[in-house]
C-alpha cells in the first residue's frame, strides 16, 4: 500500500471534511430514530497548569502518556513532566492508591445494579446487563485516574473474552469482569488464569461447566482445555499436543455450576440467591486417574487439585512467557515488536512467577519501548476515549456515543469468538471513514450526551497552537496549523489526522 505524504494528506482534507460532513448529517437521522434520551456527562475540572507539550516530536513524557493511558488529558502533560516519567509509572502500577472520586461520581448512577452479589444478578434483566457494562467501561476509561490500570482491564478482557450473549454469561459476564479481570488485572498471572478457570461466565462461555467424566466410556469436553492451552498461556504453537490437551480436559472435570437451568451438566439454581450461578465441584463427575501434562506427570487422588496442578504446569512453562509477553508488547510496543523486546519481558515474566506490575515495568525498561513512538493505530475504544480525554468532554456514555464504536465494530463485550478483539492495526482501517464521521460529531457538539467546552478549553490552553500540541503530544508541523486554519473545522481535521490517530 502506498504510504501518502503529509501534502497529500492536506490536498485531501477539505474533500474528506465535506465527505464526512454528508456521512455525518445522514449519520444524525439514524441516530435520531432511536429514540434515545440522552444523560448528563460528568464534567471533568481543568488543572491551574495545563502547559502543552513543547517537543518538536513525541518526547518520553508525551510517548508515556499515549501508551500507558488511552489519551492524555489537558494538564496530564504538565503533570507528569512534573512528577517525571518513572515516578509515573510507578504512581499507575499502584492505582489503589490513586484518588478516583471523578471516575466514581460519573458510574454512580450505576452502582446499585453493579455492587449486587452474583446471586442478586439473577432477577435482573439480562438485555439490560450486557449495556451497562459497556457504559462504564466506557465511563471508566474517560474519567479514571487509574489509566493503566483500565488499559489493563481492556488487555485481559480480550485475552480472556467471553460473549455475555451465551447462556448464563449474561447474568455472570458483570461479575467475570468485576472478579477476575478487575480484581486481578495488575496482580499475577497464576491467580488470574485460576480465577478465570473457575469463573461462572468462562465455565458457561467454553463449556467447562460440560466437562464431566462420569462413566468410564464418557468423554470429557475439550472445549476451554484447549482454549486454555491456545489462547490464554501457551498459544497455539507453544508445543502443546492433542494428547495433552485431552489430558488437561481429564484433569479439569467436575467444576460446573448452579445454572438457570438444569442441563445435564449444571444444577439448577438453589433456593438461595446467595447460591445463584455459585462453583462447586462434583466428584463423581471427575477423573481422578493419573495424567500426563507437558511431559509431568500429575498423580491420581489428587481430586479437585488436579486444577492447581495444571495451572502450575501450564503457567510456569516457557511459551507461556512468551506468548504473554509478545502480546503485551503488541499492545504497548508494536504490532510487529523485535524478539529483543518480547525476550527481556518474557524473562521478567518467568522470573517474576507471572508478577504483572514486574513485567510491565521490565516493557516500559526497554529501548524499544523508549524507539515506538507514533507508530502504533490506535483502536477504536482507544481512538473515540482519546480523543473525548483530549479534548475535556463530559459524557454519559449513552447509545449516541457508543453507537460510533457499533459502526467501527469495537463495542466492548460484542466479540463473539474466545480470541477477543484483534490488536494489529490491519484489521481496523476500515474504520477510518467513521472516525472521520466521529471527528465531526464531537468537535460540533452534535452526539446526545457529549459535549465537550471548546472555547473555554482554548481560552484556558491559551492559543490554537496549544491547543494542537495538546491534541498532539507535540507541537504542530507547519501544514498542520496551516491545516487547521484552512479547513474551516481545525479541531474536528486534527482528530481525524493520522497523527492523532496513532499513539
Amino acid at each position: 500500500m502506498k504510504k501518502s505524504t503529509r501534502r497529500e494528506f492536506i490536498a485531501a482534507s477539505a474533500g474528506a471534511v465535506a465527505l464526512s460532513a454528508a456521512i455525518f448529517r445522514s449519520t444524525q437521522g439514524w441516530l435520531a430514530q432511536m429514540g434515545q434520551v440522552a444523560g448528563i456527562g460528568v464534567e471533568r475540572p481543568l488543572g491551574r497548569v495545563l502547559t502543552p507539550p513543547h517537543a518538536e516530536k513525541i518526547d518520553p513524557v508525551s510517548h508515556a502518556l499515549s501508551r500507558l493511558t488511552f489519551g492524555a488529558s489537558p494538564g496530564d502533560y504538565a503533570c507528569v513532566t512534573t512528577l517525571g516519567v518513572q515516578a509515573f509509572i510507578e504512581e499507575q502500577l499502584a492505582p489503589e492508591k490513586i484518588d478516583d472520586s471523578l471516575c466514581d461520581r460519573a458510574t454512580a448512577r450505576f452502582a446499585d445494579m453493579w455492587n449486587e452479589p452474583l446471586g442478586e444478578q439473577y432477577d435482573a434483566d439480562p438485555e439490560a446487563l450486557a449495556p451497562v457494562l459497556r457504559r462504564v467501561t466506557l465511563l471508566r476509561a474517560v474519567y479514571s485516574e487509574r489509566q493503566l490500570f483500565e488499559v489493563m482491564c481492556e488487555f485481559w478482557s480480550d485475552h480472556f473474552n467471553i460473549d455475555p450473549g451465551k447462556g448464563d454469561c449474561r447474568w455472570t459476564k458483570p461479575n467475570d469482569d468485576a472478579e477476575v479481570i478487575r480484581k486481578h488485572a495488575l496482580g499475577n498471572f497464576h491467580e488470574l488464569l485460576r480465577a478465570s478457570a473457575l469463573s461462572p461466565a468462562m465455565l458457561w462461555y467454553l463449556d467447562g461447566r460440560a466437562n464431566v467424566k462420569r462413566t468410564p466410556d464418557e468423554k470429557p469436553n475439550e472445549n476451554y482445555a484447549r482454549e486454555l492451552m491456545e489462547l490464554h498461556t501457551l498459544g497455539v504453537h507453544g508445543g502443546y499436543s492433542q494428547q495433552d490437551v485431552m489430558e488437561v480436559a481429564r484433569c479439569l472435570t467436575g467444576w460446573t455450576i448452579h445454572g438457570r437451568r438444569d442441563d445435564g451438566f449444571s444444577k439448577k439454581l438453589p433456593t438461595l440467591k446467595s447460591d445463584h450461578f455459585a462453583v462447586f465441584f462434583r466428584t463423581e463427575a471427575h477423573d481422578d486417574g493419573a495424567k500426563r501434562v507437558l511431559g509431568q506427570e500429575i498423580p491420581a487422588g489428587l481430586g479437585k487439585g488436579d486444577l492447581d496442578r495444571v495451572i502450575e504446569i501450564v503457567c510456569g512453562h516457557a511459551s507461556t512467557a512468551q506468548f504473554i509477553a509478545r502480546k503485551l508488547c503488541v499492545r504497548f510496543i508494536a504490532d510487529e515488536s523485535p524478539q529483543s523486546a518480547v525476550d527481556a519481558v518474557a524473562s521478567a515474566f518467568s522470573s517474576g512467577r507471572g508478577d504483572i506490575k514486574a513485567t510491565l515495568r521490565a516493557l516500559f525498561a526497554t529501548p524499544e519501548f523508549a524507539a515506538s513512538t507514533g507508530v502504533k493505530l490506535k483502536r477504536p475504544f482507544h481512538f473515540i476515549v482519546s480523543a473525548l480525554r483530549a479534548t475535556n468532554a463530559s459524557t454519559d456514555a449513552d447509545r449516541p456515543l457508543t453507537s460510533y464504536l457499533e459502526r467501527m465494530g469495537h463495542m466492548p463485550f460484542r466479540w463473539p469468538t474466545p480470541d477477543g478483539y484483534p490488536a494489529a492495526a490491519a484489521h481496523w482501517r476500515a474504520t477510518l471513514l467513521w472516525r472521520w464521521n466521529f471527528a465531526l460529531a464531537l468537535a460540533n457538539d452534535h452526539i446526545a450526551g457529549t459535549s465537550i467546552q471548546r472555547a473555554h478549553l482554548q481560552a484556558r490552553i491559551g492559543s490554537d497552537v496549544g491547543l494542537m500540541a495538546t491534541l498532539l503530544g507535540r507541537q504542530p508541523r507547519a501544514e498542520e496549523s496551516d491545516a487547521w486554519l484552512k479547513s474551516g473545522d481545525g479541531l474536528a481535521l486534527l482528530i481525524a489526522s493520522p497523527a492523532f490517530q496513532r499513539c
